[in-house]
């Protein structure tokens, strides 16, 4: 019998498609508003990988018409020098969404720096207020990676309601809030994590099986039931025999393509799928200061 192989879903596709439309929004809300939306991102030192995210950032930002207003820190930034500078942002009319970009040097507090930044700004949806917002199923910025995996199950209309599905992953980044935004669309959902006990019967029981973890391959065939639904949301950073690094995801894609229906490919899955939130995040904000949206 030949290996059957899951139907791509194709985060890379959609995230295009969703840049195109608010392309267009932005064309027409900034007739009426007189200026373009303004996304800030903050990254302080010089990490190689986050220099490539933010580059990204603002080429995506410029595609649909968002004025990139980012900002470069040196290493020895100080805690009080960051907050000043958002507390400036916040009060700055120009600027719609605020993003500091992760990993921080060791000197800095990234969650005091996040509760510095004005809800109805937060582009990441991380903010205690936006996240209470999601738990009571209220209106509010969403954070971008989880909201990027519902738009992608939404777009391949696969059904979410009274299915069975394990997040394996409990970080305040993914795990938790795609916890609750799975609950609101009805599913049964299971949080699995390092302390989880029988984590293979735990997967195997999954209808939608998520990953986000961090952990290269972790999930293998042997933990996915046969015809589910695989969401794999880890982006590491591995190095070949030759020496060669290359972007691998937290599932054995190959294998557990022949037993799955639906699978994400990393990279090409939720990655774009982020940056698309962000924008849509930082469009809504700007529409919403002036009573459109």
């Amino acid at each position: 019998m030949p290996a059957q192989t899951a139907q791509i879903l194709d985060g890379k596709a959609l995230a295009q498609k969703i840049q195109l439309q608010l392309q267009n929004q932005v064309r027409s809300l900034q007739t009426k508003i007189g200026r373009p939306p303004g996304l800030a991102v903050l990254m302080v030192g010089d990490n190689p990988a986050s220099a490539v995210y933010v580059r990204n950032k603002e080429k995506s930002c410029h595609k649909v018409g968002i004025a990139s207003l980012g900002k470069h820190f040196p290493e020895n930034t100080s805690q009080a020098e960051l907050e000043q500078v958002i507390q400036q942002l916040n009060q700055d009319e120009r600027v719609d969404g605020i993003l500091v970009q992760l990993p921080l040097p060791k000197h800095l507090d990234a969650v005091s720096l996040l509760h510095t930044i004005a809800p109805h700004k937060d582009a990441d949806g991380l903010h205690p207020v936006n996240l209470g917002h999601l738990v009571r199923s209220e209106t509010g910025l969403r954070s971008c990676t989880p909201a990027g995996v519902m738009k992608l199950l939404q777009e391949y209309q696969i059904p979410l309601a009274g299915k069975k599905a394990v997040v394996v992953g409990r970080s305040i980044l993914v795990g938790k809030p795609l916890a609750l935004m799975l609950l609101e669309e009805n599913a049964t959902v299971t949080i699995a994590h390092s302390r989880t006990q029988d984590l293979v019967g735990v997967c195997r029981e999954a209808d939608l099986l998520i990953a986000a973890v961090g952990k290269p391959q972790l999930i293998t065939a042997a933990m996915v039931k046969p015809g589910a639904v695989v969401i794999d949301v880890g982006i590491n950073r591995v190095e070949d025999e030759q020496g060669k690094s290359q972007l691998v995801g937290d599932v054995d894609f190959e294998a557990v393509a022949e037993v799955a229906q639906y699978i994400t490919p990393v990279p090409g899955g939720i990655g774009p799928m982020t940056v698309a939130m962000l924008l849509q995040n930082t469009v809504t904000s700007y529409s919403r200061t002036f009573g459109i949206a």
